[in-house]
């Protein structure tokens, strides 16, 4: 207080020199003759101005020695992406903490897989579900189900991919069956259980008309069998120039998300004895990503000649940051929050690729770049909270979490005037 006193009484004291000496100068200006009226006038106006002046000068002093207070928000994104929706590159943002998330309960949506549902495994803290993805100079609009349910009514939705996903789609199902007032609505059309090796499971919005479908294709192209006079480290070969054999029945939809990635390493495929094929030739020496990028060019001439783009809505979801820690990338430790660096993880061979591919390709395809922003979600993954305690998961995310934000943008681009949108 003492120091507040002193400043508006030593400002107060400089003023009052010059205030005074503007009303004595008016004064004399008074005597002039037949100009009363006028100096009069600016008396008054030099006194308001002088006060105002004082008031200004007393409240810069206030803001100096009391600033103004900003809350602290946490926040972790990336500064730059490739896809944009418009004029706002929606991947160009960050995390932030929003207490009105998560959009759906796991535990209350049929659909959820009971080893994503973290907090029904036994995680106790819930924080890993109240962040959203913030655009940097936009906003993604409010999730409302019932608006998105009657925008895709009368639609199919097919996903093609791995058990990322798989995942992605439980989250759609469960994230628009918050819209359906009769849960029983919504069923899976033969009456199937979700588990990690069916090939293909449909759910049915029956009151929309709408289908939601998953279709699994980890590699995209067909696995083949052993050519003749093959080294015996061979047990399968990947036909990197042939699709899979159940492609034909993706092309009937309205929307088409693919993803791959996952399946692509040694441990999956070499150490498996799987081997890539093109032709009659096996290329045992052939690098996986250069494997990798002859099956999205074989993946990408079927979308060109097969696919009706005047209907369906193509996109492609980038390989999806994990968190694998160690010397032998073994080591799975979840934290509460978010990292506050990438550590290299915003950048994938594997989605190099998909860019690399998508942007020759002649048919329009959004790319769902999601590796810069998965980077910082260390806090998200499964870890220990699954039906497998005892083998930790730092690959796949909680439910709800991180692919309800896939979804969201998504959406964005399937509704967006600038996007594809449905008709």
């Amino acid at each position: 207080m003492e120091m507040v006193s002193k400043f508006n009484w030593d400002t107060f004291g400089h003023f009052r020199h010059f205030y005074l000496r503007g009303f004595s100068f008016g004064d004399r200006m008074i005597k002039g003759p037949c100009q009363v009226w006028i100096f009069v006038s600016f008396n008054t106006l030099f006194a308001t101005g002088s006060l105002i002046f004082f008031l200004s000068a007393m409240l810069f002093g206030y803001m100096y020695l009391f600033p103004t207070y900003s809350p602290v928000i946490n926040s972790y994104g990336i500064s730059e992406s490739i896809v944009s929706n418009g004029t706002c590159n929606v991947l160009n943002g960050s995390w932030i903490q929003d207490e009105s998330y998560p959009l759906y309960d796991a535990s209350r949506c049929p659909f959820a897989e009971h080893g994503f549902n973290c907090l029904a495994n036994g995680r106790k803290d819930n924080g890993y579900a109240k962040w959203r993805w913030k655009p940097k100079n936009c906003d993604i609009q409010r999730f409302n189900a019932r608006s998105i349910l009657e925008k895709l009514r009368g639609k199919r939705v097919v996903f093609v991919g791995d058990s990322l996903s798989r995942t992605q789609w439980e989250s759609l199902i469960c994230m628009l069956m918050t819209g359906v007032e009769d849960k029983r609505d919504v069923y899976e059309v033969n009456g199937q259980k979700i588990t990690k090796q069916i090939r293909f499971l449909s759910v049915r919005f029956s009151s929309f008309n709408l289908n939601i479908d998953f279709y699994r294709s980890v590699f995209l192209v067909q696995p083949g069998p052993v050519p003749r006079h093959a080294p015996k480290r061979v047990k399968t070969t990947l036909r990197l120039d042939n699709m899979d054999s159940i492609s034909q029945e993706w092309i009937d939809s309205d929307v088409l998300i693919f993803n791959s990635g996952h399946w692509w390493t040694r441990t999956k495929l070499f150490e498996m004895g799987w081997y890539f094929q093109v032709g009659n030739s096996l290329k045992l020496g052939m690098p996986l990503t250069t494997a990798f990028g002859k099956a999205l060019d074989t993946w990408a001439s079927w979308v060109e000649t097969m696919v009706n783009s005047n209907r369906t809505s193509v996109f492609f979801r980038t390989f999806e940051s994990s968190h694998w820690s160690g010397k032998h990338r073994n080591s799975c430790k979840v934290p509460k929050l978010p990292s506050s660096r990438s550590h290299g993880r915003d950048r994938s061979p594997i989605s190099d690729v998909i860019i690399k591919v998508v942007k020759k390709m002649t048919v329009p395809v959004t790319v769902l770049h999601v590796t810069p922003m998965d980077a910082y979600r260390s806090d998200a993954h499964v870890g220990t909270w699954s039906d497998n305690p005892s083998v930790p998961d730092c690959s796949h995310w909680c439910l709800p979490g991180v692919p309800d934000t896939w979804n969201e943008i998504l959406l964005l681009h399937l509704l967006s005037k600038n996007g594809v949108p449905l008709q």
